[in-house]
């Protein structure tokens, strides 16, 4: 499990077919074999550590419900370690399990903050809710609003400096996650009917 709350940015020194290796000093400090680390918000396992990277196997069906098949050697990438029994929920209940992939439609800077308009998958927006939780890129957030075809957020100015949220631009792909609470609640009531 991870809270969304993201460690420190990465960047990407090999891509392979079926494989991926990222440097992140912060998160191979205590990095094992078998360990998990989110990568743009997809929990992936790591099969190697070598200094101040670590590299993981992706699966084809991981490959087919993310964008990192996209990625290239250096691209910024959003690393968080697995949340320790007692750690800090500071974001939300985040399981790295990417439900779809969406995309941002538009960027509005304001005074302390920018908002983001994120167009999302049809099948994923019943899970959305204005004020409710939601994974981007593996950021946790909190939506601002809902829109035909989509969600807002705002990115307050840790949230642009600390992650690749600041720098993805308008036409990005972005890994979403939503809430998984509203997933169980609708197949809990799915069984009872």
């Amino acid at each position: 499990m991870f809270t969304g709350i993201v460690e420190e940015r990465g960047s990407v020194t090999a891509v392979e077919p079926g494989r991926l290796s990222v440097r992140g000093p912060l998160v191979t400090s205590d990095a094992r074999y078998g360990d998990s680390i989110a990568v743009n918000g997809v929990c992936l396992t790591v099969t190697e550590v070598e200094g101040d990277v670590f590299t993981v196997d992706v699966m084809g069906e991981t490959y087919k419900r993310t964008a990192l098949g996209d990625l290239v050697v250096d691209a910024p990438v959003n690393l968080e370690r697995a949340l320790p029994a007692n750690g800090r929920l500071g974001g939300h209940i985040v399981q790295g399990h990417v439900d779809g992939v969406g995309r941002i439609a538009a960027r509005r800077p304001e005074a302390e903050w920018e908002t983001v308009h994120i167009d999302a998958p049809e099948a994923l927006l019943r899970y959305i809710v204005e004020k409710g939780s939601i994974a981007v890129d593996g950021v946790s957030l909190t939506v601002a609003g809902l829109r035909d075809g989509g969600f807002t957020v705002g990115l307050i100015p840790v949230t642009l400096a600390a992650t690749t949220l600041g720098a993805a631009a308008v036409g990005a792909t972005v890994h979403l996650e939503v809430d998984v609470l509203a997933k169980h609640v609708e197949r809990l009531l799915e069984v009872r009917a």
